[in-house]
C-alpha cells in the first residue's frame, strides 16, 4: 500500500513538473515573439527617417520657400536717343549689376520678385550711374521643375550721376528670358538671363534701350 503510495505520489509530481515547464516554455517562445514583434516594428518607424534624411534636396523651390539672386552683366547693344548733346549714340550702355529678391506667388502660375539694378553708361558729356526698383512678375512660379522663365516689369530710376540739365528721376522697364538652376551645391545655383532695359527721363528728354546678357548665382532659403 506504501509503495503504491509513493508511486502515485511520484506520477502526481512529475505530472506538476512537466506542467510547470510546458507552461514556462510557452511563456517563454510567446515573450520571444513579442520581442521580436516589438523590435521590427521599431525599426520601420526608423525606416522612412533615414531615407528621408538621406533625400537630396529638390531643385525646385515650395510656396513659402524664398530665394534671392546676385547678377552682374553688360550689354549686347545699346542706344540713347536725345540723351545729351548727340540725337542718338550707339554703344552707352555699360556695367550692370544687382539682385534679385522673390517677394510670393501670383496666384499659382508666376511669382512677384523686386529687382535693384546698377547700371553704367557712358555719353560725351559723362558717365551717369542709375539704380533702377523694378518689381517684376516671372513666369512660371519657382516651385515649378520648369528651368526656363520669363518676367517683365516696371519701375522708378534714380540716377547717382547725371550729365548736366537731364533728369535725374526715370522710369525703367524690363522684358527677360533666363534659364536658373536651384540646389546645385547645397543651397546655392546658377542662371543665366537675357533680354532688353528701357530707361526714359521723366524730367527731360532723353531715353536709352538696350539688350544685355547677365549671369549669376541664386540662394534659396
Amino acid at each position: 500500500m506504501i509503495d503504491t503510495m509513493k508511486n502515485y505520489g511520484l506520477a502526481y509530481i512529475l505530472t506538476v513538473f512537466l506542467a510547470l515547464s510546458s507552461t514556462g516554455a510557452f511563456a517563454k517562445t510567446e515573450l520571444n515573439e513579442s520581442g521580436e514583434a516589438e523590435a521590427r516594428g521599431y525599426f520601420k518607424k526608423r525606416e522612412p527617417q533615414s531615407e528621408k534624411a538621406s533625400t537630396p534636396r529638390q531643385s525646385s523651390l515650395n510656396e513659402d520657400d524664398h530665394y534671392l539672386s546676385i547678377h552682374i552683366g553688360s550689354f549686347l547693344s545699346s542706344d540713347s536717343y536725345q540723351w545729351g548733346g548727340t540725337p542718338h549714340v550707339n554703344g552707352v550702355g555699360r556695367l550692370n549689376l544687382g539682385f534679385t529678391y522673390r517677394l510670393g506667388m501670383f496666384g499659382s502660375f508666376a511669382d512677384w520678385a523686386i529687382r535693384g539694378d546698377i547700371i553704367g553708361y557712358e555719353l560725351a558729356e559723362g558717365k551717369p550711374v542709375q539704380l533702377a526698383i523694378v518689381p517684376l512678375l516671372m513666369f512660371p512660379e519657382a516651385g515649378s521643375k520648369f528651368p526656363l522663365y520669363f518676367g517683365l516689369g516696371a519701375g522708378p530710376g534714380f540716377f547717382f550721376n547725371q550729365i548736366s540739365q537731364e533728369s535725374f528721376l526715370a522710369l525703367d522697364y524690363q522684358l527677360l528670358a533666363g534659364a536658373r538652376f536651384f540646389n546645385l551645391l547645397e543651397n546655392t545655383g546658377f542662371f543665366i538671363e537675357g533680354g532688353l532695359k528701357n530707361s526714359i527721363l521723366l524730367l527731360s528728354d532723353g531715353q536709352f534701350m538696350g539688350y544685355f546678357l547677365a549671369v549669376g548665382a541664386v540662394f534659396t532659403f
